[in-house]
Parts: structure tokens; C-alpha cells; sequence
């Protein structure tokens, strides 16, 4: 089936299920396919939708005067539909899509806390974003809603949170977090075993909420993309390069091609640089620090060059709307040329010693095993999904500026246990050094940035880029004065957060630090 031909096959099956496809269907939301129906319907496209074999993608909602205006976002064969629906803002009641896509759990509950929407039918009425921190019946993204919240003296603690419970002879109930014993985000796990084996885990995050979609609304271009960029740090360029897309798609900039070719040179050192770190520290959760070391020396190489000559470690605030704030000239290059060399010579001698180390592959081979059937069905994306034969990516199912000139390989390998998703971070750095050597070989001269245009007036975009974790979505709406009217970022952590609670089912409690860190989900992402 060709990139399109699903899409007239899809409408007519709406329509002949009585679906009805509101006025205004034509409307799209570059790139995306736009489907406007009617509230009553909202539950059933889901349905057809899902035996037709899309993947749900993320849900937002949006405030227009007396209406709530709610969006969904399907993926077939990196084509993209967005579903779209209102419902009076008194009365915001949906049919949920949980019971036909089980990735859209929390994300109705986000929405259901963020701005008051209720979903029919979702099987967990219990809240997910506020951890006390505002009154029940309040909604922080209701236009009225301050800023600065209403602070009432210190936040209570979310100690009656209702945890699932298993009874049973022998089973007991093991609570880590909030806090850890290590720098990492706060989050809580919970889990049940009997004996060793996990019976179940139930996460409990939000403990970072930052308030990003509030605090986006009144920003300019320049603005939002900086906050865009702080979503998730270990994922500044990939943020940052989707709300420019949205922004760039909502105002018909056209970015110069250089400053394209650079923005995936960034997205690609990003991807390398976070693997490197997340294959270190695999190795040392069971017990092989030499890996780490040797990991943490070359990721601090490679950042330092990021620095040296793209002008800050992480390359947070390099990607702008319109471009990008640093070029490169020739020495630049040769540097790069030169550094690409020496890591790719180097991960090679260690990669083939992770991969015939004995004791590795006994704490790696077979533990925290993801089917590809669950990976499917929790709509895995990124490098938790391709460990469980999921091939999408993004740069290659829908290629988007530059990539649709470089094509990328994608590996996938079908055991979905942690060696598999340490053997898909080894295989992108390997593909993301020979790609970055195309990307500079190919690099055309030109500017490199060019300014937005002024809207002249309400207009919205979406932007996905394949960061390193997976794919990005990022909703922006403009007012009819140029500035944010709505900003949704959705990071791939909030499908891959699910996974691990399967992938941990069956193994023991002291291997869960190596499937977590398999996984590595943002807490800073999810939590917006």
C-alpha cells in the first residue's frame, strides 16, 4: 500500500460505519492527515482505527472559547491522522480510546487533570499529573487558570495515592522511591513479588511537573523553542528541532538547506552521545564497570567538541526557528571527520567485547524480555521498539528534511531483552558516525538561518523528529498576534514508561536497575 492509498481507504469505512465525518474534514495539519468528526464518534474511528493496524500517537486538548477542541494522533506506515473533536468546555466528556490503544492511558489522564476532560469508559479513574498540588475540581490549563497557581502554604505529600494490591500467600510489596539513592529523577516504583520474580510493577511519576504547557502560552517563536528545548535535556535538539518544525509548518518559513544538514548533524551527536552513556551504564548495573569507564571517557570526548564548536555541551539552544545558531567552517569539519574516525575504531574493539564477554551475556541475554506482539501493542517507539521488531523510525518511514537525502539504516532485532536494546544503541552509534560522515561530505553552502514569517493570523503545526529515545510529536497553535496559543510536546518516555512495567514481569527484583536503565525513560518528558 503506497504512502496515501490508506487514507482513501480509511474515510470511506468511517463513513460507511456511520461515523460521522464533521465539515471540515479537508482541513489538514501539515504534515498530518485530518480527520474532523463528531464527539459521538470519537470512541468508535478509534476502533476502526485500531483493526485497521494504526498506532496511537498522543492526545491533546486545546481551548477555544466555549468549546474544548481535542486532537489525536494515529501512524500508519509514517503517514499521520489526526483525529479531531469538540466538546462544550462545561460538559468535556469522551468516549476513551484506552480500551482499543492501551498507549493512551496516562495521556487521557493528563488530560483529564490538566483540563478537565472525562472519558468514558477509561478503566483507571485515578489522577496521574496532580500530585495535590492544586485543588481537585481545578484545571491548570483552563484559560483562567494563573500562571503562578494558588498556593495554599507547602504541597501536602501524595501518600494515599491507591497503589494496586496483590494478596496471595508469600506476596509482598517492595516501594522504591520517590527519591533515590542517586542523582536521577524522582519517581516511584512499586512493585509485588513472590520470592524473587516480580508478579506485577505499577510507576507512579509526575514528581517533576513543570508546568510546560502553561507556561508556553503568550511566548514568541524564539522563546517557545528555548523552553521546547528544556523538556527533556538529554533530548534538547530533538525537542527543540520539533517545535521549530511546528512552527516553521504553522508560518510557511522555508529553513535553508545547510542549516537542515546541521540541524541533523546535532540531532545525530545527540543520539551518539546518549547511547554511549546508556550502554556504560547497562554494563554497570551488573557489575562490569570497565564499560562504563570507557563509555563516560568517549561520551565526555564527544561532548567536548559539542562545546568547542557548536558552543555548549548538550548543544541546548544551537536549533532556532528558521535554522540554526552556529556553522561550521572547513577546520570544523576535519575535526569532526577526524573524531568519527577514531570513535568508530574505537566502539568498535569494545563492542565486539561486550558481545563475547560471558558474564555480560548471562545478566543481559533473555532478562527483561519484551514481545513484539506487547511492543506492537503498547506502540513502543525508538530503540525499546525496534529490540522488539518494531522497524518504525521515523527518518525513514517518513522522511523529513534532510533525511529524505540521506536514507538511514535501521537495525531491528526480535528478542526484546536488554542485550537486544544494548545491540540497537551499538548499532545506531556505528550508522549515526557513517551518517554524520554524509551529512558532512553533503553539506551545502547557503545561510543557515531564515526569519519566521509574521503570521497574519490564527495558525497551527505539527513537527516529528526521530530523537534518540524515538519519535517526537510537538503541537504548536499560534494567535492571530504571532504569539503561542497552545503547546503540546509528547517525548516517546510516555509510551515507553508502560513497557518497562511489562518488561520487568517474571524477573527478579535485583535485575530491574538493568531493565530500567535498558529502557531509560525521561521522568522530565512525561512529566510536563
Amino acid at each position: 500500500m503506497s504512502r496515501f492509498d490508506w487514507l482513501a481507504e480509511y474515510l470511506p469505512r468511517l463513513e460507511g460505519e456511520r461515523v460521522v465525518v464533521r465539515s471540515g474534514s479537508a482541513r489538514t495539519l501539515a504534515p498530518a492527515h485530518w480527520l474532523n468528526l463528531d464527539h459521538e464518534d470519537w470512541g468508535r474511528a478509534a476502533e476502526l482505527a485500531a483493526a485497521m493496524g494504526l498506532r496511537w500517537a498522543g492526545l491533546w486538548g486545546d481551548h477555544r472559547g466555549s468549546s474544548l477542541v481535542v486532537h489525536a494522533c494515529l501512524e500508519y506506515q509514517g503517514d499521520y491522522l489526526v483525529l479531531g473533536t469538540e466538546v462544550p468546555a462545561d460538559r468535556p466528556e469522551l468516549r476513551s480510546h484506552t480500551s482499543f490503544y492501551p498507549a493512551a492511558d496516562r495521556m487521557e489522564r493528563h488530560a483529564a487533570d490538566l483540563l478537565g476532560l472525562r472519558f468514558d469508559g477509561h478503566p483507571d479513574p485515578r489522577r496521574w499529573t496532580r500530585h495535590q498540588a492544586w485543588p481537585e475540581e481545578a484545571h491548570p490549563l483552563h484559560p483562567d487558570f494563573p500562571v503562578q497557581g494558588e498556593p495554599r502554604g507547602q504541597t501536602p505529600p501524595d501518600a494515599d495515592y491507591p497503589f494496586r494490591k496483590i494478596q496471595g500467600a508469600g506476596v509482598y510489596e517492595i516501594p522504591v522511591g520517590p527519591v533515590h539513592a542517586g542523582i536521577i529523577e524522582p519517581g516511584h516504583f512499586r512493585f509485588h513479588a513472590a520470592g524473587e520474580p516480580i508478579l506485577s510493577l505499577e510507576e507512579r511519576l509526575g514528581y517533576v511537573h513543570k508546568g510546560i504547557e502553561k507556561i508556553a502560552v503568550g511566548r514568541d517563536g524564539d522563546a517557545l523553542v528555548r523552553l521546547a528545548g528544556r523538556v527533556s535535556g538529554d533530548s534538547t535538539v530533538a525537542h527543540a528541532w520539533a517545535a521549530c518544525q511546528a512552527l516553521e509548518r504553522a508560518t510557511g518559513c522555508r529553513v535553508p538547506e545547510r542549516a537542515l544538514v546541521l540541524r541533523a548533524l546535532l540531532c545525530e551527536r545527540e543520539r551518539v552521545a546518549n547511547h554511549l552513556g546508556d550502554i556504560g551504564a547497562i554494563c554497570n548495573d551488573v557489575g562490569f564497570p570497565f564499560a562504563q569507564m570507557q563509555c563516560s571517557a568517549l561520551r565526555e570526548q564527544w561532548q567536548r567538541r559539542s562545546a568547542e564548536l557548536f558552543g555548549h555541551r548538550l548543544l541546548m539552544d544551537r536549533i532556532i526557528p528558521g535554522g540554526v545558531v552556529c556553522d561550521l567552517d572547513a577546520a570544523g569539519m576535519q575535526r569532526l571527520g577526524t573524531d568519527h574516525r577514531a570513535l568508530r575504531q574505537v566502539t568498535g574493539s569494545l563492542f565486539d567485547l561486550l558481545d563475547d564477554l560471558p558474564s555480560l551475556a548471562d545478566r543481559l541475554f533473555s532478562t527483561g524480555r519484551l514481545s513484539p506482539e506487547t511492543a506492537r501493542r503498547l506502540g513502543a517507539p525508538g530503540y525499546v521498539g525496534r529490540a522488539s521488531g518494531q522497524g518504525f523510525d521515523l527518518r525513514t518511514a517518513g522522511p523529513y528534511a534532510p533525511y529524505d537525502r540521506f536514507p538511514v539504516e535501521v537495525p531491528v532485532f526480535e528478542t526484546g531483552d536488554v542485550a537486544a536494546r544494548m545491540q540497537v544503541r551499538q548499532e545506531e552509534i556505528r550508522i549515526g558516525l557513517e551518517l554524520m560522515d554524509r551529512l558532512l561530505a553533503g553539506l551545502p553552502e547557503g545561510p543557515v538561518r531564515e526569519p519566521l514569517p509574521e503570521p497574519g493570523c490564527g495558525c497551527e503545526g505539527l513537527g516529528m523528529v526521530e530523537g534518540w529515545r524515538g519519535e517526537i510529536l510537538s503541537y504548536v497553535r499560534l494567535d492571530d498576534t504571532g504569539r503561542v496559543a497552545r503547546f503540546f510536546p509528547r517525548d516517546p518516555s510516555w509510551l515507553t514508561w508502560p513497557a518497562l512495567e511489562n518488561i520487568v514481569l517474571g524477573n527478579i527484583v535485583p535485575d530491574f536497575p538493568v531493565c530500567n536503565k535498558s529502557v531509560n525513560g525521561s521522568y522530565s518528558g512525561q512529566d510536563l
